[in-house]
């Protein structure tokens, strides 16, 4: 079978850089599970480097033409290649309860709705790392204060490890995507259950950082806070000022402030 045709509209751009490649496989630990889904394989560039691990690999592809060449090229994946959408299929159905690690080189139009799926699946996930657009991981690893700091640094530094790993060019792609790429890596952390109520967390830092210039007192307005409550000296800071655990630290008081 000949080789797949990048499709713009499902924001493929094939890796052709072997070594690259190897680097992204080689960002799992291997601890802690023995299931591996890699999203997004295309024509299987880093699948064949995964294969080569004493680890079980799954891949998911919503490209049917990715999907036929893969089954085609990989007798290994026979029985491990899911054609479906990582954001809309229960995973479930493949793993049951069990713990799997994911990998890819993501499509940039999805990648952000990729992390929000897996903290989703956080108790199932122990690990993550792949390929973003270079933004978009710098700003995942990012601390507090950066002017890259948002909802997905904070939300993912709350129950990962983050490591921001190497940067891709953008010339070892086809077709070559407009920006440079960045790998990073997510490893669970040990006690990742939150002293909080972790939904209403998700809830205080997406609406703080939807007005991310103004500081908490008015960003935080539309919760209905008490009068008591907006006097705490924390609603002076803007959200891009509080670290992980002032986030946390916030949602607490909220919580009890009956919200």
């Amino acid at each position: 079978m000949d080789k797949v045709k990048a499709k713009k509209h499902l924001g493929q751009h094939f890796l052709n850089d072997e070594s690259i490649a190897k680097d992204i496989a080689d960002a799992l630990t291997l601890k802690g599970y023995k299931n591996v889904l890699e999203i997004g394989p295309g024509m299987g560039v880093l699948t064949k480097y995964l294969l080569e691990k004493p680890i079980d690999t799954y891949v998911i592809e919503i490209d049917t033409e990715s999907v036929a060449y893969l089954d085609a090229h990989y007798p290994k994946l026979h029985g491990k290649i899911i054609s479906k959408d990582f954001l809309k299929y229960n995973i479930k159905e493949v793993f049951n309860d069990e713990p799997f690690a994911i990998i890819g080189n993501f499509p940039y139009n999805i990648s952000t709705q990729i992390v929000f799926r897996t903290l989703e699946l956080r108790d199932q996930i122990p690990e993550f790392s792949g390929m973003f657009q270079k933004e978009v991981a710098e700003r995942i690893c990012s601390p507090k204060g950066s002017k890259v700091y948002g909802i997905l640094s904070v939300l993912a530094q709350a129950f990962y490890d983050v490591e921001y790993l190497f940067t891709v060019s953008e010339h070892v792609f086809t077709p070559p995507p407009k920006v440079k790429s960045g790998v990073m890596r997510m490893i669970r952390k040990e006690n990742y259950e939150l002293p909080c109520d972790e939904k209403l967390l998700f809830t205080v830092v997406k609406t703080s950082f939807n007005q991310r210039r103004k500081t908490l007192r008015n960003s935080l307005k539309s919760m209905n806070l008490s009068d008591n409550l907006r006097e705490d000296s924390i609603f002076d800071l803007r959200p891009e000022q509080l670290s992980v655990e002032q986030f946390i630290e916030l949602t607490q008081k909220i919580g009890a402030d009956g919200v």
